[in-house]
């Protein structure tokens, strides 16, 4: 391109067949914030591209499909703001409505917060801020190209720019509409001083101010400024960092919806419309047909399904099994329940009291039911093996993260942190290579000991400990758990890294809290299963712990390889034997029946 002097610079003339290749300035992807700024006159309404990162067509015929990066240009007059993954069905254009009169100097300021969508573009024109159409807004992937940043070209041969363009900036930011404003006044700041201040635009005025307040203010106020930028700059990074909620938006008219023959699209058959099951009470009068009456249908009142449903879920975690059986068929279909009247009542409790969960859960816990023995006569168990009429309490395995849960409690070592990003405890190595190629990067510190809650779930590869004791799969929703006995679950306590960590915190625990051999057997008990020992058990684990503290006093490797399992630190102090002793004596408590089993 051929340049002349210019009042903000060089001025490049463009004809239509020259441009400026400025190298790799500028290269933002979709979640950047950034602003492009010129001077331009062009010479005619089509002017082309102005500023652009995206690649040149051979031959002019528009752009291809798989156009990636950002451009500017002018069409029919107007601004058009371009940020492209594919030209026709993955990008964000925006247009001014108000047109540039040609062969005039304008100034434009295109500012983009990083947001990905069409409402995160501004346009000023002479510092004014425009109103903009929206030509597509279906940005989904990053823009970012290795393309350089021309002036003067970007697309087909057809669209380079004709006209002047001087004084082009790119900011790693996206200016405020003040600095927009500041950008676009022409006046060095010399020429603005000379102005009365009378006659001086409020653009020029606050370029002048912006410049006494960079320069030559008090320290005290350009401390107070740079304050202020500080504290603008750490409410972005918060606003960034609150995470996106997918929601959905009601059609303005709601387009027709016909039952599909055989499923084929281009076969339809009787109209549809929003409703409810005729054979369940009908939606309010006068409520919207959309999900918004749904929603309020759910939880009317009237409506007594979504409050059964509810209550069933929260039996069936308590005693194993729910009211109704088939819960994931309740209905018609399913089982009927076996105390109608029970569930019932506990449903309509529950909406009267305003859906409370924990409130239902203490009403179900708290009843002379659910506190009943377990123990089960040959009779009774010959007339209801699976408990139906409720005779006797619950007794069930715990789910496989309360089992892991109980054990980091009763050691110490279970963090209570509320909320939060998933964890990636402990895990076999090599696991995720062999089945899908990716690596396992291990948590290390207090992630190791969150709750089971936490943990990261991968669909293909789950948790192996978590599988073993049932934890249901990713592939499907799973409402009623499936309860297995299998020697992997007995091997899972004794060997998996999780608890034998917890049996040695748990030893470490009571060494420290108790005295004498008797006391810390029975306080290891008392923490783990919340009971007493008998006399005769008292004695079969004191009996084991003279056994295991007379083997670790002549094998002391083995011993160090127990009280040194998992990356909480151990107690130096502690005589390493002994240590090993309780550690054995703890992970077999860890691994009694009743240690896993609700009862």
């Amino acid at each position: 391109a051929a340049f002349v002097p210019g009042r903000a610079g060089p001025v490049a003339m463009l004809d239509g067949k020259r441009f400026v290749n400025c190298g790799d300035v500028g290269n933002f992807g979709f979640f950047d914030k950034f602003t492009l700024a010129a001077w331009i006159q062009p010479r005619g309404t089509n002017g082309g591209a102005i500023l652009s990162r995206m690649a040149e067509q051979t031959e002019d015929s528009g752009f291809a499909s798989d156009s990636e990066g950002y451009s500017v240009y002018l069409k029919r007059g107007r601004l058009q703001v371009h940020l492209t993954k594919r030209w026709l069905d993955d990008a964000l254009r925006v247009e001014t409505e108000a047109t540039l009169v040609p062969e005039r100097w304008h100034h434009f300021t295109v500012v983009y917060d990083g947001s990905r969508l069409a409402a995160g573009v501004k346009v000023f024109v002479n510092g004014e801020p425009q109103k903009l159409r929206v030509l597509l807004d279906e940005l989904n992937q990053s823009f970012q190209t290795k393309q350089p940043l021309r002036i003067g070209s970007g697309g087909a041969p057809g669209d380079r720019f004709h006209g002047l363009v001087s004084d082009v900036r790119v900011y790693a930011r996206a200016l405020t509409a003040e600095e927009a404003s500041t950008v676009a006044t022409a006046e060095n700041v010399t020429e603005l001083a000379a102005i009365p201040s009378a006659k001086r635009t409020a653009a020029q005025a606050a370029k002048l101010r912006a410049c006494f307040l960079a320069e030559h203010a008090p320290a005290t106020h350009r401390e107070a400024q740079a304050n202020v930028a500080a504290l603008r700059e750490q409410r972005a990074k918060f606003v960034e960092s609150l995470p996106t909620v997918m929601v959905m938006e009601e059609m303005a008219k709601p387009r027709e919806t016909f039952v599909l023959k055989r499923g084929e699209y281009d076969k339809r058959g009787e109209a549809v419309t929003p409703g409810v099951p005729a054979s369940l009470p009908a939606l309010r009068s006068g409520a919207p047909k959309n999900r918004l009456g749904f929603a309020h249908w759910l939880v009317s009142p009237a409506n007594p399904l979504t409050a059964r449903v509810a209550v069933n879920h929260q039996w069936q975690m308590l005693f194993g099994t729910g009211l109704v059986k088939t819960t994931e068929d309740f209905g018609s279909q399913g089982e009927p329940p076996s105390h109608p009247e029970l569930l019932d009542w506990l449903a309509t409790e529950f909406v009267r009291t305003g859906w409370d969960v924990k409130r239902l859960l203490k009403t179900i816990v708290m009843s002379a039911t659910y506190r009943q023995s377990s123990r089960v006569t040959p009779e009774l168990l010959a007339r209801d093996p699976e408990n139906r009429l409720l005779a006797r309490g619950p007794r069930v395995r715990l789910p496989a993260e309360m089992i892991r849960d109980q054990a980091l409690a009763a050691s110490g070592l279970l963090v209570g942190e509320i909320g939060g990003p998933s964890v990636k405890p402990y895990q076999p190595a090599g696991l995720w290579k062999e089945l899908s190629g990716t690596d396992y990067v291990q948590d290390h510190g207090d992630a190791l000991w969150r709750r089971s809650l936490y943990t990261f779930w991968k669909r293909t590869s789950p948790q192996p400990t978590m599988t073993t004791f049932d934890a249901p799969g990713r592939e499907a929703c799973s409402v009623r758990p499936s309860r297995t006995s299998t020697p992997l679950q007995a091997l899972a306590l004794m060997n998996d890294v999780t608890f034998v960590e917890a049996a040695r915190c748990l030893a470490q625990r009571v060494l420290h809290e108790s005295a004498t051999p008797e006391e810390r057997v029975r306080r290891a008990f008392r923490l783990v299963l919340t009971r007493e020992l008998k006399p005769a058990e008292l004695r079969v684990l004191l009996d084991g712990l003279n056994e295991h503290r007379a083997r670790f006093r002549t094998n002391t490797n083995a011993a160090l390889a127990l009280i040194s399992a998992g990356e909480s630190p151990r107690d130096a102090k502690l005589d390493v034997a002994e240590h090993a002793a309780y550690a054995a004596v703890a992970g077999l408590i860890l691994n009694l029946d009743e240690a896993i089993t609700k009862q």
